[in-house]
């Protein structure tokens, strides 16, 4: 009997023990916090064996193989011990995929994965379609692939998956933008992260598609560099393109294999530029399954977009309260910025990843009134913006931030909270961010 080690008991670690143990494997999980309790019931219930608060060498150096969390650098020494022994250290979208025949759509990118991937499902479900939506995002991949039977799987994937994947190949791989991020793991190198996005069409054939940003010259440079083997698919709001997605005169083509399809733009239920690239990366994937025109227009025109990404949460006083915590990067607050109609109280900072603030600075000076510093360190951005706006304020409390925004924003401003920054200096997690803004606006 194999043996199999997972590190981390959260939702993919917990996922993966119980496909283990479906397939066979003597399963152990350790993690070096607590196990949360719905999590250790799980456990019990199918009576595997775990640790919490310590990782026991002698029960972990023994395994066949190892999933690790996402969460967990390579760099830690356990790791580095596992791997010195030659025992493989994979993710769980590897270890899960080996035991699926589904059609795979994988997709990854610094911003608008998620978007991307709800809409994918959504146009997957309209159109009838037997899916399940994973990785990153709701429910563990291993845990369905061990309870379900579904034909198509959509998946959101992180470049920390990626890093764990040795045979995963998606059939459809789309590639939203690469932008610099979670640099801290990646040695502060670009190029580190750029490669560790890639991974994800490493594996694909000529029957596979590559979907991407053919605006993003990042993307672009790689493929000239890095020839892949899967067919490449682009997508592109400023060209128009032999075969792909383009836009043109407020309609969005899709050309693939002698065939276009077209489709309004002005019925798209998401606003924004990004959404509009969100909705032709999504579509193109539909388009490649074969669902028909109908069904992608009207599955387009009903989506409701992600919670935490550019959410209207109220109006007040003729004042517009926007949550976008799930920017977490430059890149996406520049979008937040870049899709903001009207002049904006903007709450900003975090835990800062390596951010270069430059490029938001022409959309700064034209959009922002005041910015609202929220955050423990909070000198980057006093740096950065200082000069360029006549207000800033330094707040260490949600409560404290929103109630700043109400008294300085006037009737027709908007209060976007984009922060551009993890969250864990102040806050669970972006979802915790979020909601804690949503709850003092309802008190205000």
């Amino acid at each position: 009997m194999q043996r199999l080690v997972i590190l981390g008991g959260g939702e993919s670690g917990v996922g993966t023990a119980i496909l283990g143990k479906k397939k066979g494997y003597e399963v152990f999980v350790s993690d070096k916090g607590k196990i949360k309790n719905k999590y250790k019931d799980v456990l019990k219930h199918f009576e595997i064996d775990w640790e919490e608060e310590k990782h026991t060498e002698a029960k972990i150096l023994n395994a066949d193989v190892v999933m690790k969390s996402p969460g967990i650098p390579d760099k830690v020494a356990l790791i580095q011990n596992i791997a010195g022994l030659g025992i493989p250290v994979i993710s769980e979208i590897e270890f899960a995929t080996k035991y699926t025949d589904a059609t795979i759509v994988g997709i990854t990118g610094s911003n608008g994965k998620t978007t991307t991937t709800m809409l994918v499902n959504h146009l997957f479900k309209e159109a009838g379609l037997h899916v399940g939506m994973a990785g990153n995002i709701g429910d563990s991949y291993a845990k369905m692939v061990a309870e379900n039977n579904y034909d198509y799987y959509v998946l959101e994937i992180s470049s920390f998956q990626l890093d764990g994947i040795i045979d995963f190949k998606p059939h459809i791989a789309i590639l939203t933008n690469i932008t610099p991020d979670h640099l801290d793991r990646y040695d502060y190198k670009f190029e580190n992260y750029i490669a560790s996005k890639f991974r994800i069409a490493k594996n694909q054939g000529p029957e596979d598609f590559l979907v991407y940003d053919a605006d993003d010259e990042v993307i672009v440079k790689w493929l000239q560099e890095n020839p892949i083997q899967s067919k490449l698919i682009p997508f592109s709001i400023t060209k128009k393109l032999e075969e792909g997605t383009y836009s043109e005169d407020k309609k969005i083509k899709i050309k693939t294999q002698n065939n276009t399809i077209e489709m309004n733009t002005d019925t798209l239920a998401l606003e924004g530029k990004h959404n509009l690239k969100n909705t032709m990366a999504a579509s193109t994937a539909a388009k490649l399954v074969s669902i028909r025109k109908e069904t992608i227009r009207n599955s387009i025109a009903t989506f409701q977009g992600v919670e935490h990404r550019l959410e209207k949460v109220l109006k007040i006083n003729h004042v517009q309260y926007i949550n976008d915590s799930k920017a977490t990067n430059v890149n996406a607050t520049y979008y937040a910025l870049d899709s903001m109609k009207t002049s904006t109280v903007w709450i900003v900072g975090g835990v800062d990843k390596g951010n270069n603030y430059k490029e938001l600075m022409p959309l700064v000076r034209e959009k922002v009134k005041a910015i609202i510093c929220l955050g423990e360190d909070n000198s980057k951005i006093k740096d950065a913006f200082g000069n360029v706006v006549d207000l800033m304020v330094e707040t260490y409390a949600m409560e404290e931030a929103v109630k700043v925004a109400y008294k300085i924003a006037e009737r027709g401003e908007a209060v976007l909270l984009s922060p551009a920054c993890a969250s864990f200096d102040l806050f669970k997690n972006y979802e915790d961010r979020g909601n804690q803004f949503k709850a003092a606006i309802k008190n205000l």
